[in-house]
């Protein structure tokens, strides 16, 4: 184990973060609420998200506040917005996290299913993002990081729609940059590559996958949920206060 940074910025700071209750964003919630801030993450499994809220409430400051939305039901995300603002304050930072890189078929992609993907991947960053913006800007501005991958530039197979929603969210934190910079507002992006989430080691890590994964990367070992975690926490303090309309790789050199 290392010696990480620790952030005096984020202590008491209200954070929400997206599909927080596993993998990637279970790590966040704990990084950030390890920092002293005030976390609220929304997500659909209730299970897991309560599990993580136990055990996180003995050892962080804040006890993290989980808020049972599906994102792609963006009233209910603007409401679960809202909620998260009246119990932590207004959000200074937001990690637009969840996301679902399910395997397909191109020639068996319907139009329903792409716009279920579309609303799974892409669509909920956004309008997550316009609900948080008015609220930054009360607030003095804040740190809007979107989760994008490194799928689309590689890319992988049968992940089509998928990499169009990441490869999308590159654009659209280009875009939201330039839209919300006078208010204060910084967005970046990042890029994690093959990261070892429960999930992934559950439905896709073969022998063969691991070793191409291993053989492209330039640091031969595993990228980890907190490896992660540890960018967005820079990208949400004060110290990359310069810092916005980037995109940032985490992957082991593999592109």
């Amino acid at each position: 184990m290392g010696t990480f940074a620790s952030y005096p910025s984020l202590a008491d700071r209200a954070v929400v973060i997206t599909g927080g209750g596993s993998g990637i964003g279970s790590s966040l919630v704990e990084e950030f609420a390890l920092q002293g801030a005030k976390v609220a993450f929304l997500d659909i499994a209730e299970q897991p998200s309560q599990e993580l809220v136990k055990d996180l409430t003995a050892r962080c400051s804040h006890a993290p506040l989980f808020i049972h939305c599906d994102l792609t039901d963006t009233a209910a995300l603007a409401s679960a917005i809202e909620e998260a603002s009246k119990a932590c304050g207004a959000p200074r930072v937001l990690v637009n996290n969840a996301g679902s890189d399910d395997r397909h078929e191109f020639a068996q992609v319907s139009p329903e299913y792409w716009d279920q993907r579309i609303a799974v991947n892409l669509k909920h960053q956004f309008f997550a993002s316009q609900a948080v913006a008015p609220l930054m800007k009360q607030a003095g501005g804040g740190s809007i990081v979107n989760m994008s991958s490194i799928a689309w530039m590689i890319p992988t197979p049968r992940l089509s729609v998928y990499e169009t929603c990441k490869a999308g969210i590159v654009g659209m934190t280009r875009a939201l940059a330039h839209e919300l910079g006078e208010a204060g507002i910084r967005v970046n992006a990042v890029l994690p590559g093959a990261v070892l989430t429960d999930r992934q080691r559950r439905l896709w890590l073969s022998d063969e996958y691991e070793r191409e994964i291993l053989s492209n990367q330039c640091i031969k070992r595993h990228i980890l949920p907190s490896d992660v975690a540890r960018l967005v926490l820079f990208l949400a303090a004060d110290d990359s206060a310069a810092m916005t309309n980037q995109n940032y790789i985490v992957d082991g050199g593999w592109i």
